[in-house]
């Protein structure tokens, strides 16, 4: 038997994966059919807690707290303990920072990172989110996603410019999306962080579906010199995964 709550807790946090923007309480109770004084007793206290946090604009959104719950739980599935050995070979072999992410609403979320010595600095962290469109690992998950799902996204997805060379014109970005499918890769050609260059690959599970992306970054010279061979060992690791996760390709 459920408790109307719980299950109203857990209601909101769908609702909220949905509007990456936020919404305010009286948004939140008429999405959902609930009377707006129980909305905002819900609301505050998870604002409280920290598994909401509160914009500028006076709108809810998912909070830090829930990062922090779903990195954990990313430990332990079945996902992030197949890749890590897989991950950290990558590292071995082209001696930049490898990363792992996966799909949450309209955003990706950081679940793996294995530095090398020659790591550069970068605002990537485990547990931390960003926009697809910007990066190599969220175009590469766009790039493979059911097309009315990548139209969501994109359609909810303001394409605001990070750096000077991020793609802000919906075309575009779909001619690139369909040249990453064709070529079986995606690349952040400093879209994100200025100086830093990234090369992306598709992981999928036993339906043939992307489930998450493999990346390795660097700074654009040194990636550059080397792109065929990093191109060539993270697809493969992709593929090491994706065979892990049961998908026969």
């Amino acid at each position: 038997m459920s408790v109307k709550s719980a299950v109203r807790v857990l209601q909101i946090f769908e609702l909220l994966m949905g509007h990456p923007q936020g919404l305010n309480i009286k948004e939140i109770a008429t999405a959902l059919g609930f009377p707006q004084s129980s909305t905002f007793h819900l609301v505050k206290t998870l604002h409280e807690y920290g598994y909401l946090s509160l914009t500028d604009l006076k709108k809810y959104k998912l909070g830090p707290k829930l990062i922090q719950l779903g990195t954990r739980s990313m430990e332990s599935m079945d996902l992030y303990r197949d890749a890590r050995v897989p991950l950290e070979r990558l590292a071995e072999l082209v001696k930049e920072t490898v990363f792992m992410a996966v799909l949450l609403g309209n955003e990706m979320v950081y679940v793996a990172k294995v530095d090398t010595n020659r790591s550069v600095r970068t605002s990537a962290q485990i547990g931390s989110r960003k926009p697809m469109y910007c990066t190599g690992l969220g175009k590469v998950m766009l790039a493979y996603l059911p097309e009315n799902k990548r139209d969501e996204i994109l359609s909810r997805t303001p394409l605001n410019p990070i750096t000077e060379n991020t793609i802000t014109d919906r075309q575009e970005l779909e001619s690139c999306l369909s040249r990453y499918r064709a070529q079986g890769y995606a690349i952040d050609n400093e879209e994100n962080e200025e100086g830093l260059y990234c090369i992306a690959a598709p992981v999928f599970d036993a339906a043939g579906e992307v489930i998450a992306a493999v990346s390795v970054a660097g700074p654009k010279e040194r990636m550059k010199k080397r792109h065929d061979y990093i191109v060539f060992h993270v697809k493969n690791t992709a593929k090491m995964i994706s065979k892990k996760m049961g998908y026969l390709s």
